[in-house]
């Protein structure tokens, strides 16, 4: 890796810096969150999947899903999505504004929120990952989603941790879970070496990354998964450095496993995750194929 100063990973990915009204992004988000949080036609589940604090999830079943019995073919794919903020900051509720955009996929939805740095290190975030799968695995079909059918996606250090959860050996993890729980992942704005998140300051002192668990934690690090495909997105406007690191992870991993490698013109770091809304467009259309993935 080329030698860069303190002050260019800042700028590289200090992305409410780069993208001038990313506050008003993110007042956006919050208020149409709530909107879906306090609309009474919106049908919302929240479960506790391990001890943290934050260790919670919300499930949205499927459009005019049933508490169906094990039918698979009655059952809705289930959409696992995984939210940003530098492993540091946000929550669930903060991304409600997207769910409209899976049930129009007739999706069954499960918004996970997770323990934040520095209270906790990036491996308990992974840890608690991999218990908000088994979860949903163990749980969803209570909610009319098929747990055969599993997909996982998420923003930024969300898409980090979508692909990090491909690479999980779901035998090993606990008997009865089958190897291929997760059928296929899509990362929006993903980080998949960590390197560079150690050697950026303004997130250092909450991550508290040394070399050893950037490497360990960096899914274009880890061996290739042997099941399931991940789709990589980039805004076209994001920094080089996120341009860079999507292109990493299919050059990591190979076609076979990330077929999908793209920047989306005209988008930055914010309005990629709300592009998902657009019905016609990218985002869209590549959720939908994921969604196929089997």
């Amino acid at each position: 890796m080329t030698p860069h100063t303190p002050e260019w990973f800042d700028r590289m990915y200090n992305n409410r810096l780069l993208v001038p009204n990313s506050m008003e992004h993110m007042v956006r988000w919050k208020q149409d969150s709530l909107a879906i949080l306090n609309d009474p036609n919106v049908t919302r589940h929240e479960a506790r999947y391990a001890s943290g604090p934050f260790a919670l999830l919300d499930v949205y079943p499927a459009p005019k899903a049933q508490h169906l019995d094990d039918v698979a073919d009655e059952l809705a794919p289930v959409i696992v999505f995984i939210h940003g903020g530098y492993w540091r900051a946000l929550h669930k509720e903060d991304h409600a504004f997207l769910v409209p955009a899976f049930h129009a996929l007739r999706a069954c939805t499960v918004m996970v929120s997770y323990d934040l740095c520095p209270q906790v290190s990036m491996k308990d975030i992974a840890i608690e990952m991999v218990q908000a799968l088994v979860w949903v695995f163990e749980n969803i079909q209570k909610f009319g989603g098929n747990r055969r059918k599993i997909h996982v996606m998420g923003h930024s250090a969300g898409g980090h941790l979508s692909a990090l959860l491909m690479t999980t050996i779901w035998t090993a993890v606990k008997k009865g879970l089958p190897a291929d729980l997760i059928h296929s992942a899509l990362s929006i704005s993903g980080l998949f070496e960590l390197e560079s998140i150690r050697q950026t300051p303004f997130l250092a002192q909450d991550l508290r990354l040394d070399p050893n668990s950037a490497c360990a934690l960096s899914p274009a690090w880890i061996e290739a998964p042997h099941k399931g495909q991940l789709t990589a997105v980039v805004g076209g406007l994001e920094s080089e450095e996120f341009i860079r690191q999507n292109q990493l992870i299919q050059a990591a991993w190979g076609a076979g496993v990330v077929p999908v490698c793209e920047s989306l013109p005209g988008l930055n770091h914010f309005s990629i995750l709300e592009s998902l809304l657009d019905f016609n467009g990218p985002l869209f259309k590549h959720t939908q194929d994921m969604l196929m993935k089997v």
